[in-house]
């Protein structure tokens, strides 16, 4: 593992949003969903999310997650990702999204 220290931390931008659309990605190499997320003041951000062994379309709408909302935009297939939205795997390597307990503003930061 490699230390990072608090700089570089902090420049990381860890944001919440909330689901507002997700579509299938059949041109994905492995199944995914396109989604577009509610970032409040941020705006809407679109994202790639390899989700589809636990979550259906219709359940990731309105579901908050925590993203990185930084990094620079990546081509995926014939989709532009402007965001990473996180998740953690199952123990059979599933993604599982990383979200909050309970509902808070669109847009806030993880510290």
């Amino acid at each position: 593992m490699t230390e990072i220290n608090w700089s570089d931390f902090e420049k990381v931008e860890l944001r919440v949003g909330t689901i507002v659309a997700a579509e299938e990605f059949p041109e994905a190499r492995k199944p995914a969903f396109k989604l577009t997320v509610d970032f409040g003041e941020l705006g809407l951000k679109r994202s790639s999310a390899q989700v589809t062994a636990h979550y259906s379309r219709e359940a990731l709408i309105g579901r908050q997650v925590l993203a990185v909302v930084n990094f620079p935009k990546k081509q995926i297939a014939n989709f532009m990702s402007e965001c990473l939205v996180t998740g953690l795997p199952d123990g059979n390597g599933e993604v599982v999204l990383v979200r909050p307990d309970i509902p808070v503003p669109n847009g806030g930061r993880l510290y």
